[in-house]
């Protein structure tokens, strides 16, 4: 993890740059599919929706929740993803709800830059390397 500095701007351009953005997604994709079926299970995605850490109180300390409420909002989160109800998620799909998620975040962050923790290997992470290398004289 790192400290960045970043706006919505800067993470509206690495999704709207298709080729770099899909690539991303695309390999984010494959890292979850963990038998290679193409298709991405809910056991396959149950970590990564996790991750979200939907229920986050405060600097890092989780809101206490029942299980059933964890699992219905987790089943949720999940079927944003499966877009034709088939119960599984396709790569269209995924590439789909991710652009989606990655411009309300875009959105969220506005116009002013925040400092923000940063994942590695996150898409967030890719935005901003994507920034900085453009900035960077050739």
């Amino acid at each position: 993890m790192s400290v960045e500095i970043l706006d919505g701007r800067t993470v509206q351009s690495f999704v709207e740059d298709e080729g770099d953005f899909n690539s991303c997604v695309d390999a984010r994709f494959a890292a979850l599919d963990a038998d290679r079926d193409g298709r991405l299970s809910y056991a396959e995605m149950a970590g990564e929706l996790m991750a979200l850490r939907v229920r986050e109180a405060h600097f890092g300390a989780d809101a206490p929740a029942p299980a059933a409420e964890l699992a219905e909002l987790y089943g949720a989160l999940f079927a944003r993803f499966d877009r034709d109800g088939d119960g599984a998620v396709g790569p269209d799909e995924f590439r789909a709800e991710m652009r989606e998620v990655m411009l309300a975040v875009a959105s969220g962050l506005g116009v002013l830059p925040v400092q923000m923790v940063v994942e590695e290997g996150s898409l967030l992470r890719r935005a901003v390397d994507r920034e900085l290398a453009a900035a960077m004289p050739a």
